[in-house]
């Protein structure tokens, strides 16, 4: 708990057996609520998140990266959770951050903090492949023109939010898929929210989750697309859902979450 939020930290999982454990043991003591969501995995993950002590989510079917995060959201919010930090349970990015990152929604200075592995200089050393860091500064600078703001990155998968941003923005409109995570900072910005961003070290090894270049074409596509959208919206000339007031949100408690397209998971208390 920090300045009287309850924090949570969220692990949407596939296959993460090999480095979840590792991952864990870096949390700070601060953290409330740990949760994990399965998205239908081939592994022991549950099973280790079980003997970890963690809350677990088990999806009866892969639905994507995208889906995972909205049940990661949806339980932390049940959960009561005033500050939630997504970490990725494959050990690239250090949970060690994760109390700056929810002090900093916390005590109110931002609405959104991203850990940045373009700042500092630190992806190529942390072992980046060239072509990833050259198509992540050409998408980010694209971004930037279109949304008027100034990140150093979009594509970072380590994120903390306060509960009002989760529940304001109309997360159910969003892709399933990688890109997710674009519309995600595409409504922020639209909505008004005030994003802030830490300088985080990274790691590519074997063990790694990374998407092969076939995604990440389809992901930088997405991206493009949702730039263009975002940009049409503010010039008037489209309205997309995803940007929309009225668009469906995640609810705390509601159960009109599972009946869009996912059944309901299935919670695995920790032994």
């Amino acid at each position: 708990m920090i300045n009287g939020k309850r924090v949570a930290v969220v692990f949407p999982a596939y296959n993460a057996e090999k480095t979840l454990e590792a991952t864990v043991r870096e949390l700070p003591d601060l953290v409330d609520i740990r949760i994990l969501v399965d998205d239908h995995s081939s592994d022991r993950t549950v099973e280790v998140a079980k003997q970890l002590g963690l809350q677990s989510f088990v999806h009866d079917a892969n639905y994507g990266y995208g889906r995972n995060q909205q049940t990661c959201y949806r339980e932390a919010l049940s959960a009561g959770a005033d500050v939630i930090i997504m970490v990725h349970p494959d050990y690239q990015y250090t949970p060690l951050l994760v109390t700056a990152m929810s002090s900093m929604v916390a005590y109110g200075v931002y609405d959104v903090v991203l850990g940045s592995r373009i700042i500092g200089g630190q992806a190529l050393r942390g072992g980046m492949p060239i072509w990833k860091y050259i198509s992540n500064r050409f998408l980010t600078a694209f971004e930037n023109f279109f949304l008027r703001v100034k990140l150093s990155e979009y594509h970072t998968g380590y994120r903390a939010f306060s509960r009002d941003v989760l529940l304001k923005l109309p997360l159910l409109e969003n892709s399933d898929d990688f890109v997710f995570d674009n519309q995600m900072l595409a409504q922020c910005v639209h909505f008004g929210f005030r994003i802030g961003e830490v300088s985080c070290p990274t790691k590519y090894f074997e063990d790694a989750s990374s998407i092969n270049f076939r995604r990440s074409v389809k992901y930088g596509l997405g991206v493009v697309g949702t730039t263009l959208r975002f940009a049409l919206q503010k010039w008037g000339l489209a309205h997309p859902r995803i940007f929309s007031a009225n668009g469906r949100r995640l609810e705390a408690g509601s159960p009109e979450y599972y009946a869009n397209g996912v059944r309901r998971a299935r919670s695995e208390t920790p032994s």
